[in-house]
């Protein structure tokens, strides 16, 4: 209801407008996931994606409707890697932003150790190339392409592995 309309009177244009449009941010969830030696995984996003290009990412992706974070976690790692969760070690952080095609989210990103082969890892098919495992000393390599993704996935990377050494690990 917007001001000076009452109940009876029928909705103007920019009522019509608002109804189709979310004032909520997409809901996203992220997975760091750690081989045993304490890397982090990331892959490549292909060069013909609109969000992030040609930039080094996590795994993960947008919530579908009636899905919690949790379950989307799993489900975006098994369809981005093949993999399979088996433990979330714990919270990395929320992150906030907005991407390139003008729609805010926000992430949860979670530390996670999956089943699988962790040298065969099963890229999708058009939106990811190639994948590494870095330790902590090596994320100079997610700045490329930086002035795409201001800096965000290193300092999720930075964050996470802060979050390793916190529990421990």
């Amino acid at each position: 209801m917007f001001p000076g309309q009452d109940r009876a009177s029928p909705p103007g244009p920019t009522a019509r407008y608002c109804r189709g449009v979310s004032t909520e941010p997409l809901r996203c969830a992220g997975a760091l996931i750690v081989d045993d030696d304490g890397r982090l995984f990331f892959q490549r996003r292909s060069a013909d994606r609109r969000l992030f290009p040609n930039c080094w990412d996590i795994v993960g992706g947008h919530l579908e409707p009636g899905e919690d974070v949790d379950d989307a976690l799993r489900r975006e790692v098994t369809e981005e890697t093949g993999w399979t969760v088996s433990h979330v070690l714990g919270p990395v952080g929320e992150y906030r932003y907005v991407g390139d095609d003008g729609l805010p989210r926000v992430e949860s990103d979670w530390l996670v150790r999956v089943d699988g082969d962790l040298a065969r890892p099963r890229l999708e098919a058009g939106k990811h190339t190639e994948f590494r495992w870095l330790r902590a000393d090596e994320l100079a390599v997610l700045d490329e392409h930086r002035d795409v993704n201001d800096g965000l996935i290193r300092r999720i990377a930075e964050e996470a592995f802060a979050a390793l050494r916190s529990i421990g690990l």
